[in-house]
């Protein structure tokens, strides 16, 4: 069985700070890769003007994960799933002999609690929290956190994820790279046209994304 972690989101850019806290994701857990999951479009962020297209997400994604074992991917707009419990049960259907776990940072945990069917995510895959600085009080009295800290595992069992019954979260400490796609996008608000109209190939499915 592969071990693979997800980390989902818009990478609108993708910066360094993705890249380093996936490096240590797969250091800390024995991951054989990471999968980056570029979002279609965040349901918690709809309206967001400043979205840039796929392509050039998926693009920027490609770029910044070079040269290492993680895979940029459109997957979830290829499944055609929207929210996170819809991908992670396609994908636990699509390749069945691999194990999955969900990769957040501390500040998703905060809102963990308004993500759809969220206790089902839990449920499906376990759960590694990297914690953020200035985020870990307000993850830790989440609503979400409040019905998750029965199923804390320790940290220095975090090797033998694949075997833990579900739920199962994992808190890791982490200083990452300060690195924000907001104050990318502010100090270039067109970042994107640098990736043109071209159609990049999916690091995972191999699928060009017009």
């Amino acid at each position: 069985m592969a071990r693979v972690g997800l980390l989902g989101g818009s990478f609108n850019p993708a910066h360094s700070g993705h890249r380093k806290i996936s490096l240590f994701a797969m250091a800390a857990l024995g991951l054989d890769e990471v999968w980056w999951l570029v979002s279609p479009g965040n349901p918690l962020k709809d309206g967001a003007g400043d979205m840039a297209p796929l392509r050039a997400r998926l693009a920027s994604a490609n770029r910044m994960a070079r040269g290492s074992r993680i895979r940029a991917t459109a997957i979830e707009a290829q499944m055609g799933t929207r929210y996170t419990i819809d991908t992670l049960r396609a994908l636990t259907r699509r390749y069945p002999k691999i194990d999955f776990i969900w990769l957040m940072g501390a500040d998703n945990l905060g809102q963990f609690h308004r993500w759809r069917d969220w206790r089902a995510i839990a449920a499906t895959v376990p759960i590694a929290v990297i914690a953020r600085p200035g985020y870990d009080g307000t993850a830790r009295a989440s609503p979400a956190m409040g019905w998750l800290r029965g199923f804390v595992r320790p940290a220095c069992q975090r090797n033998s994820w694949t075997q833990w019954s579900l739920p199962a979260l994992v808190l890791l400490r982490f200083r990452p790279d300060p690195t924000s796609a907001t104050r990318l996008r502010q100090a270039d608000p067109h970042w994107h046209h640098v990736f043109g109209r071209s159609a990049p190939r999916d690091g995972l499915t191999r699928v060009p994304i017009p």
